[in-house]
């Protein structure tokens, strides 16, 4: 009788060396195409819970998200740190106009793109603080609409007159380009400069449902209209005229000069 042919103690296992030979090193864990501290994300998550703001397109409200955190911010921040991260729709909301002239179309992010646009903006305000106008009062850390009046009111016993102006739909109109022109003058991050491009590009669903596409403009309502609207396009008004400026602290800024 001869003898019973057997197979090797590995044979058939996904990955045995057929040859015997000693497996080679471990490949090394793919790098980040962006270093994003995982701080900054945990700190614009506790802003964005600070604000209780509303559900996005997605229905995911504070409580919702914050139900399985951590599983959520690491997501969030693995996608932004390997480049692979894209925003969802922006919800629209229509709000009346003050004295009646008309509807204002806000637009409200998902929860885990505020997160995101929350920790480009901190980010952003370290390089962009120093350079705002000492009378800038907008979207500004420590200061707020009562800075502005008190500051008014000192103004208002030394001149005698008061301008008001506005950009006309600034919000509505300026160009991406341009907009990621400026941002780019202050900061060579390149994921934020990636994603505010992707945030600007996020189509809008409009309360009938229908999807918006965008080429122009940023809504008002999500923090990439807030934190990256040029510090300066109102000054250069003031400053054209030969004039000091107080920017206000709303879309309709007061000047008291």
């Amino acid at each position: 009788m001869g003898l019973e042919r057997r197979g090797r103690a590995d044979q058939g296992q996904p990955g045995a060396n057929p040859a015997g030979e000693e497996p080679g090193a471990r490949p090394e864990p793919k790098v980040k195409s962006f270093e994003i501290d995982k701080r900054l994300i945990v700190e614009a998550w506790e802003k964005v819970r600070a604000n209780n703001g509303a559900p996005g397109v997605d229905a995911v409200g504070i409580g919702l998200f914050a139900e399985q955190l951590r599983d959520n911010l690491y997501k969030l921040w693995n996608r932004m740190s390997s480049g692979s991260y894209f925003p969802g729709p922006v919800r629209g909301v229509e709000v009346p106009k003050d004295h009646g002239e008309g509807v204002r179309l806000l637009g409200v992010p998902n929860t885990a793109d505020r997160v995101a646009q929350t920790a480009a903006a901190m980010l952003l305000e370290r390089e962009l603080e120093p350079v705002f106008h000492r009378d800038s009062y907008g979207y500004r850390p420590g200061r707020s609409a009562h800075d502005a009046l008190a500051v008014c009111r000192r103004r208002c016993w030394t001149k005698d007159w008061v301008l008001d102006l506005d950009i006309r739909a600034f919000f509505d109109s300026v160009p991406h380009s341009l907009l990621l022109k400026a941002v780019a003058h202050h900061t060579s991050e390149r994921w934020v400069l990636l994603y505010i491009s992707r945030w600007l590009k996020a189509p809008m669903q409009m309360p009938d449902g229908t999807m918006v596409p965008r080429e122009k403009g940023t809504p008002q309502g999500g923090l990439c209209a807030a934190a990256h609207k040029p510090p300066y396009e109102q000054c250069w008004v003031m400053r054209s005229a030969g004039l000091p400026g107080l920017v206000g602290a709303g879309s309709a800024s007061e000047r008291c000069a």
